[in-house]
């Protein structure tokens, strides 16, 4: 009986556990980032791989940094909401195309638009490690002094950027 007994309570012990884990929100993760420099990165662009980008690309602005990838629904999703950030010239949109393949991201910029001023190609995900990423998108607000002030999982959408972008940007005219 015994035997039964303490696997019994070991799972009654993790219910609580699963069921926060489960209704907590993924956007809520927090993120070590914040308050903190932006990690260097250094990438070829996607559109010209003998380009490369780095930190200097992004100094003295603020800046969006977009996480992306072909294969990611949530990018699909989060879009037209980019493109039309994008044309309002709000904040420059810099991307880092991540683990995924150049030929099938050109065509999905060259089908759906390009909100980017660039993109980075992280096709190892050497600086998605860096920058911590979970999965896509992410999307990082970094300011004028190049320090992280925000990180959003998932999609961006008007309502978020609204919410918890727009804020930030106005704190630091």
């Amino acid at each position: 009986m015994s035997r039964f007994l303490i696997p019994l309570v070991a799972f009654l012990i993790f219910i609580p556990i699963f069921l926060v884990a489960l209704f907590r929100d993924p956007s809520e993760i927090p993120s070590p980032f914040i308050d903190e420099p932006a990690p260097a990165f250094e990438l070829p662009t996607l559109r010209n791989p003998s380009r490369i980008v780095n930190n200097a690309d992004i100094e003295g602005r603020a800046v969006l940094v977009n996480i992306w990838a072909t294969w990611c629904v949530g990018c699909r999703e989060e879009h037209e909401f980019l493109m039309q950030l994008a044309r309002s010239e709000v904040v420059p949109i810099i991307g880092i195309n991540w683990r995924d393949n150049r030929d099938e991201a050109l065509q999905w910029l060259e089908a759906l638009g390009d909100p980017y001023e660039f993109s980075g190609f992280d096709e190892f995900n050497r600086v998605g490690i860096d920058w911590g990423v979970y999965g896509a998108p992410e999307t990082f607000l970094v300011n004028e002094d190049g320090v992280v002030v925000y990180k959003h999982l998932g999609p961006l959408d008007a309502a978020t950027w609204q919410r918890e972008f727009v804020p930030r940007l106005d704190g630091e005219s």
